[in-house]
Protein backbone atom coordinates (compact mmCIF):
# COMPACT_ATOMS: atom_id res chain seq x y z
CA UNK A 1 0.00 0.00 0.00
CA UNK A 2 1.06 3.40 -0.78
CA UNK A 3 2.50 6.04 1.87
CA UNK A 4 1.49 9.41 1.37
CA UNK A 5 3.98 11.84 2.22
CA UNK A 6 2.70 14.17 4.98
CA UNK A 7 4.18 17.98 5.35
CA UNK A 8 2.56 19.91 8.11
CA UNK A 9 3.64 23.76 8.05
CA UNK A 10 3.94 26.11 11.19
CA UNK A 11 5.33 29.20 11.66
CA UNK A 12 6.36 28.98 15.27
CA UNK A 13 6.28 26.30 17.93
CA UNK A 14 4.77 28.42 20.33
CA UNK A 15 2.85 27.26 23.52
CA UNK A 16 -0.79 27.35 21.53
CA UNK A 17 -3.58 25.44 20.41
CA UNK A 18 -2.80 25.34 16.43
CA UNK A 19 0.76 24.25 17.77
CA UNK A 20 -0.92 21.68 19.84
CA UNK A 21 -2.86 20.45 16.84
CA UNK A 22 -0.14 20.21 14.56
CA UNK A 23 2.40 18.18 16.72
CA UNK A 24 -0.45 15.88 17.58
CA UNK A 25 -1.30 15.40 13.95
CA UNK A 26 2.62 14.78 12.76
CA UNK A 27 2.76 12.78 15.89
CA UNK A 28 -0.06 10.09 15.18
CA UNK A 29 -1.14 10.06 11.65
CA UNK A 30 -1.65 6.56 10.52
CA UNK A 31 2.23 5.09 10.07
CA UNK A 32 0.40 2.56 7.65
CA UNK A 33 -0.78 5.07 5.37
CA UNK A 34 1.01 8.51 6.22
CA UNK A 35 4.97 9.07 6.34
CA UNK A 36 4.39 12.79 7.82
CA UNK A 37 7.17 15.65 8.53
CA UNK A 38 7.11 19.04 10.42
CA UNK A 39 8.75 22.06 9.00
CA UNK A 40 8.31 25.33 11.45
CA UNK A 41 10.33 28.43 11.79
CA UNK A 42 12.45 28.31 15.03
CA UNK A 43 12.54 30.14 18.56
CA UNK A 44 9.60 28.70 19.68
CA UNK A 45 9.47 27.51 23.33
CA UNK A 46 9.25 23.94 21.64
CA UNK A 47 11.57 23.12 19.45
CA UNK A 48 14.02 21.53 21.89
CA UNK A 49 11.46 18.80 22.83
CA UNK A 50 10.23 18.41 19.33
CA UNK A 51 13.52 17.51 17.95
CA UNK A 52 13.92 14.92 20.60
CA UNK A 53 11.50 13.75 19.98
CA UNK A 54 11.73 10.40 17.86
CA UNK A 55 8.30 10.03 16.48
CA UNK A 56 8.18 13.51 14.49
CA UNK A 57 10.99 14.19 11.81
CA UNK A 58 11.38 17.78 11.72
CA UNK A 59 12.64 20.53 10.07
CA UNK A 60 13.15 24.11 11.25
CA UNK A 61 13.83 27.30 8.79
CA UNK A 62 15.28 30.40 10.37
CA UNK A 63 13.50 32.14 7.30
CA UNK A 64 10.01 31.71 8.51
CA UNK A 65 9.06 34.40 11.23
CA UNK A 66 6.05 36.42 11.71
CA UNK A 67 7.12 39.81 10.82
CA UNK A 68 6.31 40.68 7.34
CA UNK A 69 9.88 40.52 5.40
CA UNK A 70 10.09 40.40 1.33
CA UNK A 71 13.55 38.66 1.61
CA UNK A 72 13.07 36.41 3.99
CA UNK A 73 9.20 35.25 2.57
CA UNK A 74 10.67 34.79 -0.75
CA UNK A 75 14.24 33.20 0.65
CA UNK A 76 11.21 31.32 2.93
CA UNK A 77 8.93 29.84 -0.55
CA UNK A 78 12.22 28.65 -1.94
CA UNK A 79 13.75 26.85 0.83
CA UNK A 80 10.41 25.27 1.48
CA UNK A 81 9.98 24.72 -2.57
CA UNK A 82 13.40 22.84 -2.23
CA UNK A 83 12.18 20.73 0.90
CA UNK A 84 8.74 19.58 -0.55
CA UNK A 85 10.17 18.69 -4.26
CA UNK A 86 13.44 16.56 -2.59
CA UNK A 87 10.93 15.12 -0.24
CA UNK A 88 8.35 14.33 -2.82
CA UNK A 89 5.67 15.45 -0.95
CA UNK A 90 2.18 14.31 -1.89
CA UNK A 91 -0.10 16.60 0.64
CA UNK A 92 0.95 19.65 2.59
CA UNK A 93 -1.32 21.04 5.86
CA UNK A 94 -0.29 24.51 6.73
CA UNK A 95 -1.33 26.36 10.16
CA UNK A 96 -0.91 29.47 10.96
CA UNK A 97 -1.46 32.70 8.82
CA UNK A 98 2.15 33.11 7.89
CA UNK A 99 3.29 30.06 6.94
CA UNK A 100 -0.06 29.37 5.77
CA UNK A 101 0.47 31.73 2.71
CA UNK A 102 4.37 30.72 2.34
CA UNK A 103 3.53 27.23 3.12
CA UNK A 104 0.34 27.25 0.01
CA UNK A 105 2.28 28.57 -2.93
CA UNK A 106 5.71 26.96 -1.66
CA UNK A 107 3.15 23.56 -2.19
CA UNK A 108 1.90 24.95 -5.54
CA UNK A 109 4.63 26.05 -7.18
CA UNK A 110 6.33 22.36 -6.09
CA UNK A 111 3.92 21.04 -7.53
CA UNK A 112 1.99 19.52 -5.03
CA UNK A 113 -1.47 18.48 -5.83
CA UNK A 114 -2.97 18.35 -2.21
CA UNK A 115 -3.14 21.45 -0.43
CA UNK A 116 -4.63 22.16 2.96
CA UNK A 117 -5.11 24.89 5.23
CA UNK A 118 -6.39 24.61 9.06
CA UNK A 119 -7.18 28.51 10.11
CA UNK A 120 -7.70 28.89 13.97
CA UNK A 121 -8.87 31.90 13.76
CA UNK A 122 -8.09 34.35 10.68
CA UNK A 123 -5.05 37.00 10.02
CA UNK A 124 -7.65 39.79 9.54
CA UNK A 125 -9.70 41.24 11.81
CA UNK A 126 -11.89 44.59 13.08
CA UNK A 127 -9.12 45.79 15.12
CA UNK A 128 -6.55 46.28 12.27
CA UNK A 129 -5.76 49.20 9.99
CA UNK A 130 -8.56 48.93 7.04
CA UNK A 131 -5.78 48.45 4.59
CA UNK A 132 -3.75 46.07 6.74
CA UNK A 133 -7.12 44.04 6.86
CA UNK A 134 -7.60 43.89 3.21
CA UNK A 135 -4.20 43.17 2.47
CA UNK A 136 -4.83 40.15 4.38
CA UNK A 137 -8.20 39.36 2.79
CA UNK A 138 -6.64 39.97 -0.24
CA UNK A 139 -3.99 37.69 0.44
CA UNK A 140 -6.47 34.63 1.88
CA UNK A 141 -8.51 34.65 -1.32
CA UNK A 142 -6.41 34.59 -3.74
CA UNK A 143 -4.21 31.77 -1.73
CA UNK A 144 -7.46 30.01 -1.27
CA UNK A 145 -7.88 29.36 -5.07
CA UNK A 146 -4.97 26.70 -4.69
CA UNK A 147 -6.17 25.41 -1.81
CA UNK A 148 -7.96 21.65 -1.91
CA UNK A 149 -9.58 22.29 1.65
CA UNK A 150 -9.75 25.12 4.03
CA UNK A 151 -10.04 23.35 8.04
CA UNK A 152 -11.62 25.65 10.01
CA UNK A 153 -12.36 25.06 13.68
CA UNK A 154 -15.66 26.32 14.37
CA UNK A 155 -18.96 26.95 12.10
CA UNK A 156 -18.59 30.55 12.55
CA UNK A 157 -14.93 30.67 10.87
CA UNK A 158 -16.97 29.44 7.27
CA UNK A 159 -19.21 31.94 7.49
CA UNK A 160 -16.31 34.68 8.53
CA UNK A 161 -14.61 32.69 5.30
CA UNK A 162 -17.38 32.97 2.61
CA UNK A 163 -18.67 36.16 4.11
CA UNK A 164 -15.00 37.81 2.83
CA UNK A 165 -15.35 35.66 -0.34
CA UNK A 166 -12.46 33.44 0.79
CA UNK A 167 -12.97 29.96 -0.59
CA UNK A 168 -15.96 28.85 -1.89
CA UNK A 169 -18.64 26.19 0.57
CA UNK A 170 -17.36 23.30 -0.88
CA UNK A 171 -13.67 24.04 -0.19
CA UNK A 172 -14.45 24.28 3.97
CA UNK A 173 -14.29 21.14 6.32
CA UNK A 174 -15.35 22.18 10.08
CA UNK A 175 -12.75 19.96 12.40
CA UNK A 176 -12.92 21.34 15.95
CA UNK A 177 -10.03 22.27 17.94
CA UNK A 178 -9.18 19.73 20.54
CA UNK A 179 -6.84 18.72 23.19
CA UNK A 180 -6.19 15.95 25.65
CA UNK A 181 -9.72 15.76 27.78
CA UNK A 182 -8.00 12.82 29.92
CA UNK A 183 -5.50 14.95 30.89
CA UNK A 184 -7.76 17.47 32.54
CA UNK A 185 -10.83 15.33 33.10
CA UNK A 186 -8.49 12.59 34.93
CA UNK A 187 -5.89 14.17 36.50
CA UNK A 188 -5.46 13.97 40.41
CA UNK A 189 -3.78 17.28 42.04
CA UNK A 190 -3.42 17.94 45.93
CA UNK A 191 -5.58 21.03 45.77
CA UNK A 192 -4.68 22.56 49.19
CA UNK A 193 -0.33 22.29 48.10
CA UNK A 194 -1.53 23.77 44.70
CA UNK A 195 -2.64 26.97 45.32
CA UNK A 196 0.22 27.26 47.90
CA UNK A 197 2.63 26.75 45.55
CA UNK A 198 1.06 30.37 43.98
CA UNK A 199 0.69 31.86 47.05
CA UNK A 200 -3.16 31.68 47.45
CA UNK A 201 -4.96 31.04 50.53
CA UNK A 202 -6.91 27.52 50.49
CA UNK A 203 -10.42 29.62 51.00
CA UNK A 204 -10.11 32.38 48.27
CA UNK A 205 -11.92 31.53 45.18
CA UNK A 206 -10.05 31.65 41.79
CA UNK A 207 -10.31 33.45 38.57
CA UNK A 208 -8.08 32.21 35.60
CA UNK A 209 -7.18 33.30 32.46
CA UNK A 210 -4.67 31.26 30.02
CA UNK A 211 -3.43 33.08 26.84
CA UNK A 212 -0.65 35.06 25.53
CA UNK A 213 -0.11 38.22 26.10
CA UNK A 214 -0.99 39.66 22.33
CA UNK A 215 -3.28 42.28 21.50
CA UNK A 216 -6.05 39.35 19.82
CA UNK A 217 -6.29 38.13 24.27
CA UNK A 218 -6.45 41.70 25.35
CA UNK A 219 -4.97 40.37 28.57
CA UNK A 220 -5.34 44.32 29.95
CA UNK A 221 -9.20 43.75 30.17
CA UNK A 222 -8.29 40.66 32.65
CA UNK A 223 -6.47 43.08 35.21
CA UNK A 224 -9.40 45.61 34.67
CA UNK A 225 -11.66 42.64 35.37
CA UNK A 226 -9.61 42.05 38.29
CA UNK A 227 -9.85 45.28 39.34
CA UNK A 228 -13.71 45.57 39.64
CA UNK A 229 -14.11 42.29 41.11
CA UNK A 230 -11.77 42.61 43.95
CA UNK A 231 -13.91 46.03 44.88
CA UNK A 232 -16.77 43.34 45.73
CA UNK A 233 -15.38 40.47 47.09
CA UNK A 234 -11.35 41.09 48.08
CA UNK A 235 -10.60 37.41 48.63
CA UNK A 236 -10.46 36.64 44.79
CA UNK A 237 -7.55 36.23 43.46
CA UNK A 238 -6.71 36.09 39.55
CA UNK A 239 -4.25 33.66 38.07
CA UNK A 240 -2.83 34.53 34.66
CA UNK A 241 -0.95 31.86 32.81
CA UNK A 242 0.98 33.15 29.80
CA UNK A 243 3.29 35.69 28.36
CA UNK A 244 3.97 37.84 25.50
CA UNK A 245 4.79 41.31 24.12
CA UNK A 246 1.77 42.67 26.45
CA UNK A 247 3.43 42.10 29.83
CA UNK A 248 4.74 45.35 30.33
CA UNK A 249 1.38 47.02 30.15
CA UNK A 250 -0.38 43.89 32.20
CA UNK A 251 2.40 44.73 35.24
CA UNK A 252 1.47 48.56 34.73
CA UNK A 253 -1.81 47.71 35.24
CA UNK A 254 -1.52 45.62 38.24
CA UNK A 255 0.61 48.65 40.10
CA UNK A 256 -2.07 51.21 39.09
CA UNK A 257 -4.81 49.49 40.57
CA UNK A 258 -2.65 48.05 43.77
CA UNK A 259 -3.30 44.54 42.86
CA UNK A 260 0.06 43.07 43.11
CA UNK A 261 -1.30 40.76 45.76
CA UNK A 262 -4.13 39.95 44.08
CA UNK A 263 -3.34 38.64 40.75
CA UNK A 264 -0.87 36.32 40.31
CA UNK A 265 1.35 36.20 36.85
CA UNK A 266 2.50 32.37 36.39
CA UNK A 267 4.31 32.21 33.07
CA UNK A 268 4.09 29.97 30.22
CA UNK A 269 3.42 26.79 32.45
CA UNK A 270 3.25 23.02 31.35
CA UNK A 271 1.33 22.10 34.30
CA UNK A 272 -2.21 23.56 33.07
CA UNK A 273 -4.25 20.47 33.80
CA UNK A 274 -3.03 20.85 37.34
CA UNK A 275 -3.95 24.55 37.49
CA UNK A 276 -7.25 23.94 35.61
CA UNK A 277 -7.76 22.41 39.00
CA UNK A 278 -7.61 25.02 41.24
CA UNK A 279 -9.12 27.61 39.02
CA UNK A 280 -13.25 28.16 40.17
CA UNK A 281 -14.35 30.54 37.02
CA UNK A 282 -12.20 30.29 33.37
CA UNK A 283 -12.65 33.47 31.87
CA UNK A 284 -10.59 34.31 28.19
CA UNK A 285 -11.24 38.22 27.13
CA UNK A 286 -10.32 37.49 23.38
CA UNK A 287 -11.41 40.07 20.86
CA UNK A 288 -11.39 37.54 18.26
CA UNK A 289 -10.98 34.11 18.15
CA UNK A 290 -11.06 30.63 15.77
CA UNK A 291 -11.78 28.49 18.53
CA UNK A 292 -9.67 28.60 21.89
CA UNK A 293 -8.50 24.61 22.71
CA UNK A 294 -8.62 26.34 26.17
CA UNK A 295 -12.46 26.21 26.44
CA UNK A 296 -12.03 22.28 25.65
CA UNK A 297 -9.65 22.38 28.83
CA UNK A 298 -11.71 24.36 31.37
CA UNK A 299 -14.77 22.22 30.43
CA UNK A 300 -12.95 18.58 30.91
CA UNK A 301 -11.89 20.01 33.98
CA UNK A 302 -15.65 20.76 35.13
CA UNK A 303 -15.00 24.14 35.48
CA UNK A 304 -17.72 27.35 34.34
CA UNK A 305 -16.41 29.70 31.59
CA UNK A 306 -17.28 33.45 31.33
CA UNK A 307 -15.71 34.44 28.15
CA UNK A 308 -16.13 36.75 25.11
CA UNK A 309 -18.86 36.08 22.02
CA UNK A 310 -16.25 36.19 19.42
CA UNK A 311 -16.58 33.49 16.44
CA UNK A 312 -16.21 29.83 17.81
CA UNK A 313 -16.83 31.16 21.66
CA UNK A 314 -20.37 30.79 20.32
CA UNK A 315 -19.85 27.65 19.79
CA UNK A 316 -18.39 25.77 22.77
CA UNK A 317 -19.94 27.99 25.27
CA UNK A 318 -24.00 28.10 25.69
CA UNK A 319 -25.36 31.07 27.67
CA UNK A 320 -26.11 30.22 31.16
CA UNK A 321 -25.32 26.58 30.61
CA UNK A 322 -21.83 25.88 30.44
CA UNK A 323 -20.71 29.40 31.28
CA UNK A 324 -21.43 33.43 30.11
CA UNK A 325 -20.91 34.95 26.52
CA UNK A 326 -20.53 38.64 26.98
CA UNK A 327 -19.07 41.50 24.46
CA UNK A 328 -15.38 42.20 24.07
CA UNK A 329 -14.42 44.88 26.74
CA UNK A 330 -17.74 44.97 28.93
CA UNK A 331 -16.03 44.98 31.87
CA UNK A 332 -18.91 45.64 33.79
CA UNK A 333 -20.69 42.66 32.35
CA UNK A 334 -17.67 40.22 32.77
CA UNK A 335 -17.68 40.99 36.20
CA UNK A 336 -21.09 40.74 37.20
CA UNK A 337 -21.17 37.37 35.77
CA UNK A 338 -17.69 36.10 37.76
CA UNK A 339 -19.20 37.70 40.98
CA UNK A 340 -22.60 35.41 40.32
CA UNK A 341 -20.23 32.31 40.03
CA UNK A 342 -17.97 32.81 43.01
CA UNK A 343 -21.06 34.03 44.69
CA UNK A 344 -23.34 31.03 43.77
CA UNK A 345 -21.36 27.74 43.88
CA UNK A 346 -24.02 25.90 43.06
CA UNK A 347 -24.57 27.54 39.83
CA UNK A 348 -21.22 26.88 38.90
CA UNK A 349 -20.73 23.66 39.95
CA UNK A 350 -23.78 22.66 37.80
CA UNK A 351 -22.42 24.51 34.97
CA UNK A 352 -19.10 22.52 35.11
CA UNK A 353 -21.30 19.51 35.01
CA UNK A 354 -22.96 20.37 31.89
CA UNK A 355 -19.38 21.37 30.65
CA UNK A 356 -17.86 18.02 30.38
CA UNK A 357 -20.89 16.72 28.94
CA UNK A 358 -20.89 18.13 26.23
CA UNK A 359 -16.82 18.46 25.72
CA UNK A 360 -16.43 14.36 24.96
CA UNK A 361 -16.06 13.37 22.20
CA UNK A 362 -15.81 16.32 19.65
CA UNK A 363 -12.91 18.21 21.52
CA UNK A 364 -10.80 15.11 21.95
CA UNK A 365 -7.63 14.82 20.00
CA UNK A 366 -8.11 11.24 18.99
CA UNK A 367 -11.02 12.49 17.51
CA UNK A 368 -9.97 15.28 15.70
CA UNK A 369 -7.31 13.22 14.40
CA UNK A 370 -9.89 10.46 12.25
CA UNK A 371 -11.72 13.27 11.15
CA UNK A 372 -8.53 14.90 9.60
CA UNK A 373 -7.58 11.54 8.24
CA UNK A 374 -10.76 11.61 7.04
CA UNK A 375 -10.37 14.96 5.29
CA UNK A 376 -6.91 14.01 3.65
CA UNK A 377 -8.33 10.51 1.92
CA UNK A 378 -11.50 12.44 0.44
CA UNK A 379 -8.57 14.35 -1.33
CA UNK A 380 -6.19 11.63 -1.89
CA UNK A 381 -8.92 9.01 -2.93
CA UNK A 382 -10.42 11.48 -5.64
CA UNK A 383 -7.68 11.28 -7.75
Amino acid sequence: MKKYKVATIITKLELGGAQEIALYTTENLNRDKYDPILISGCGGILDREVKKNPRIRSIFLPELMRMVSPVQDVTTIIKLWTILRSEGIDLVHTHSSKAGILGRWAAHFAGVRHIFHTYHGFGFNEYQKWWIRKAFIWLERVTAWITNKLIVVSSENVKKGLANRIGKEGQYEVVHCATNLKAFSEIKVNFYQKKREFGINSKSPVVGMVACFKPQKAPQDFIFLAHRVSQVLPSARFLLVGDGELRGKVEKLIKRFNLTDRVILAGWRRDVPEIMQIIDILVLTSLWEGLPIVFAEAMASGKPIVATAVDGAKEAIIEGVNGFLVEPHDIERFADRVIRLIRDRELAKRMGTEGRKMVYPKYDLAHMLRRIEEVYEKSLFAF
